[in-house]
């Protein structure tokens, strides 16, 4: 599907994944879970690498943190990204991974403190 013309709602609790001038498309016209309008761990957080939040949640488990925005951004900077085609939300899915990989740590964090902590 093209959204050109269309704007994105990156808004998790609006079913609405494009809109413009009267026109809507729900998030069951695209073709792709969209990352933003999607809960659980099984997410696709990186759609031109295939990056999943259950890959980052396994990476910050083992490690403590992760390598992903970094090897994105290296991808990207060789110009091996399709993010304007692949990712619903048009543009590059960086901001969404770092974001990611930030609760993520912080959620571990939480974690490992205790409940109480």
């Amino acid at each position: 599907m093209s959204a050109r013309g269309h704007r994105f709602c990156p808004t998790a609790s609006c079913p609405i994944a494009y809109f413009a001038q009267g026109e809507t498309f729900g998030v069951d016209a695209v073709a792709v879970p969209v990352f933003q309008k999607q809960a659980g761990v099984d997410r696709t957080v990186c759609y031109c690498f295939q990056i999943g939040e259950a890959d980052l949640r396994r990476e910050i488990q083992e490690t403590g943190g992760s390598t992903a925005p970094k090897r994105v951004s290296a991808h990207v900077k060789a110009g091996r990204c399709a993010c304007e085609i692949k990712n619903p939300q048009g543009s590059c899915c960086l901001g969404n991974l770092g974001s990611a990989v930030t609760a993520l740590v912080a959620e571990f964090g939480r974690a490992a403190a205790g409940p109480d902590q």
